[in-house]
């Protein structure tokens, strides 16, 4: 009887013993569990090592040390230039200043979600080993406003070349010719030209390069066509075709008190045997009939061409060939019958007359050019 006190004695003591070490080992593990917990609380503002936004490894840090050290870094890159280069021009401007930025806080906001997916044990191994979780968050951009449109309005206003039409035109002084060739412009399109900049800005490239478009001349050298040439001053109508001369007469223009009005002009219509209207029934023409029809012996002679330029004027045949060369109209351009039939037939509707030269000082009724008198 007592053999069996003893051993039920034996084996109360060994469950005391291993329920004794049950217990250490349970508060052991609660402290531990507690302490972990405790390590995590104090930590939870802050990142899990292994953690790189944009390339910049934030483990360890706040927020706020981490958006300082991702935007130190966001900084400098959207503060180097992109190089834009258009009809040989470069022009260096900053991506921050075209209203690129970065979801800087978006991205950390990311990273200390990361703490969440994560037990508080698993942080807690994470951070006493500085074991990383390695995870890599990328920054989101984007570029807002309207600097990219308006850099490349400007870039067009800066490029833009008209095209030169070719041309036979005057000086300032109207004293003598130009002659200008054909030469196509250039133009830059606003809108490709932004869609290319930002395309480049979202490709994080540093050079990009913008297409202009040819601005074809309307009236080229070669299709340049005739053009007529009354140089006052000499009392010469020459004909040009393109920048040659293919034809010289000899011409009456305005006496004193009246003007050939020196300018470019167009030819808007062409008659045979124009009927004259006389212009000045109470001036000079008082003593002439109102109506003269068309004819050798008509005013206007046998032909008449019609400009635009102010007064009436026309370049007409004449009934006087002995006025030719001298200053003895109103301010039409007179020239034989048989010459102005042969010029008639060269020229057409649309086509331009240039009037350069003065009349020389102290000229009367009747003169020549001096150079001509014989």
């Amino acid at each position: 009887m007592a053999r069996g006190r003893h051993v039920r004695s034996r084996r109360f003591g060994v469950v005391a013993v291993v329920a004794t070490v049950a217990s250490i080992a349970l508060l052991v593990a609660g402290g531990a569990a507690f302490g972990a917990y405790r390590y995590e609380r104090a930590r939870a503002a802050m990142i899990l090592p292994g953690v790189e936004v944009a390339g910049v490894d934030v483990g360890g840090m706040t927020k706020r040390q981490a958006t300082q050290a991702v935007r130190a870094v966001v900084d400098d890159e959207l503060s180097r230039p992109l190089t834009v280069e258009v009809a040989g021009e470069r022009v260096k401007v900053a991506p921050a200043d075209l209203g690129r930025r970065a979801a800087v806080g978006e991205a950390i906001a990311e990273a200390l979600a990361l703490n969440a997916s994560y037990s508080t044990l698993d942080r807690f191994w994470h951070r006493v080993n500085d074991e990383p979780v390695d995870a890599a968050i990328d920054l989101r951009y984007a570029t807002a406003g309207r600097s990219i449109e308006q850099l490349a309005a400007a870039l067009a206003d800066d490029v833009f070349r008209p095209w030169t039409n070719a041309s036979i035109g005057l000086t300032k002084d109207h004293d003598g010719i130009t002659f200008r060739r054909s030469a196509p412009g250039r133009k830059l399109p606003v809108d490709d030209a932004a869609a290319a900049i930002r395309d480049a800005l979202e490709a994080g490239e540093r050079r990009v390069t913008l297409e202009t478009t040819r601005l074809a001349p309307k009236v080229s050298t070669k299709d340049l066509g005739r053009t007529i040439v009354v140089h006052v001053d000499r009392n010469v109508l020459e004909l040009y075709d393109g920048f040659e001369v293919i034809g010289t007469w000899s011409v009456a223009t305005a006496k004193p008190g009246w003007v050939t009005p020196t300018g470019v002009w167009t030819i808007w219509d062409k008659r045979v045997n124009p009927t004259w209207y006389n212009p000045a029934l109470d001036s000079w023409g008082a003593s002439l009939p109102a109506v003269v029809p068309g004819g050798p012996s008509a005013p206007m002679g046998t032909r008449a061409i019609y400009i635009d330029a102010p007064g009436l004027i026309r370049i007409h045949g004449t009934p006087a060939p002995e006025s030719i060369g001298r200053f003895a109209s109103h301010g039409c351009i007179r020239m034989r019958n048989e010459e102005v039939e042969e010029l008639f037939d060269m020229i057409d509707v649309g086509q331009h007359v240039v009037i350069v030269g003065h009349r020389p000082a102290g000229a009367r009724e009747g003169d020549t050019p001096a150079q001509f008198d014989i």
